[in-house]
């Protein structure tokens, strides 16, 4: 069974802002790994095409990868972009459509740092970048009651396909966040695959509305780099992740039951009323 490293950036900067500075990379750094895997044989592709050739439903190269962007910072067009272009080789860039630099009257939420204008996504696409959805104003969706958790996918993917003149049919969950109910309304709004986190890697079979990513942030060493691309010895390169994953996920779940709860028992008492 073919197991392909889905790996997840963000910022690639040398001077990342504090909030992107925990998961962001240098272009050196950045650079390093894509000659990793230009010397080992990978061969990169888009989050769609990947998922096709998996489920043989498309071409699957010998050692498959795929390389994955968070956000949309304004890093990507400016370090990333042209790196990707020297090796030729594409990637996936997965938008928060309210953080968009000159998203205008439909700005929202919080961007961590300097973000992409549409002109440059637009340009990203046209070398060869695939553009997927990050929700609109990036919030914890399995936190969001049913009609902001359907706008937050609708209007993202509706922003994307009207600028772009083109389908958008991937996503990723904002922090990696999802569950069942988060994942219907993904399904329903129109994505055929989505990205959780994780820290496996992917592969056939594996539910295509949650796909494993493996994080890379600058302190992923090249020796553990290539551990990651080889799948050696993952549940432990990625023990702290996968625990505080684990935990978080129990702490959201109670916190949205007990949302739902008083949500109903006050419900319940103004029906009393």
């Amino acid at each position: 069974m073919t197991r392909v490293p889905i790996l997840m950036y963000h910022a690639v900067s040398e001077r990342p802002t504090e909030e992107t500075r925990p998961l962001a990379v240098s272009p050196r750094r950045f650079a390093e790994q894509l000659e990793t895997l230009r010397e080992q044989g990978f061969t990169p592709m888009t989050m769609s095409d990947l998922v096709a050739g998996v489920n043989r439903t498309g071409p699957l190269p010998d050692r498959p990868v795929a390389i994955t962007f968070d956000d949309g910072y304004a890093d990507f067009h400016d370090e990333a972009l042209p790196l990707l272009a020297r090796y030729g080789y594409p990637a996936t860039v997965f938008v928060t459509t309210g953080w968009i630099r000159d998203a205008g009257a439909e700005s929202a939420g919080r961007p961590l740092g300097p973000t992409l204008a549409w002109n440059q996504i637009r340009e990203a696409v046209s070398c060869g970048i695939e553009i997927g959805g990050h929700s609109h104003s990036h919030p914890q969706l399995d936190q969001l009651p049913g009609r902001e958790l359907r706008d937050e996918l609708r209007r993202n993917k509706a922003l994307l396909e009207d600028h772009l003149d083109r389908p958008v049919a991937t996503m990723a969950y904002p922090y990696g966040y999802s569950s069942a109910r988060v994942r219907r309304e993904v399904r329903r709004a129109g994505y055929w695959t989505a990205c959780a986190v994780a820290n496996d890697a992917f592969c056939e079979g594996d539910e295509l509305l949650a796909l494993p990513r493996l994080t890379v942030t600058e302190h992923t060493s090249p020796a553990k780099f290539a551990k990651v691309l080889a799948g050696q010895g993952l549940p432990l390169l990625y023990l702290r992740e996968r625990a505080l994953t684990k935990g978080y996920a129990l702490v959201r779940r109670t916190r949205y039951g007990l949302h739902r709860t008083g949500a109903l028992l006050r419900a319940g008492t103004g029906n009393g009323r």
